[in-house]
């Protein structure tokens, strides 16, 4: 899965609808739990929307490395 594939713009769009759900169809569950919490917690004050922002960006340019930074592949 490559940067820019379909797999990664169906995660792009998860993670639009619901911070992290992209990244955990990603398999990236760990990233996927921190986003979400990150987002969860700021929506509080109404900076949900980087977190948000961060985890389109994050799901859309994912490369899918075989040691992964947050998903403990």
């Amino acid at each position: 899965m490559g940067q820019g594939s379909l797999a990664n713009i169906i995660a792009a769009l998860a993670s639009f609808f619901i911070a992290g759900l992209g990244q955990l169809l990603q398999g990236r569950w760990m990233m996927a739990l921190i986003q979400f919490v990150l987002a969860a917690a700021l929506w509080l004050v109404w900076l949900g929307w980087v977190i948000h922002l961060w985890s389109i960006i994050d799901a859309a340019l994912y490369r899918g490395s075989t040691r992964d930074r947050f998903g403990f592949r």
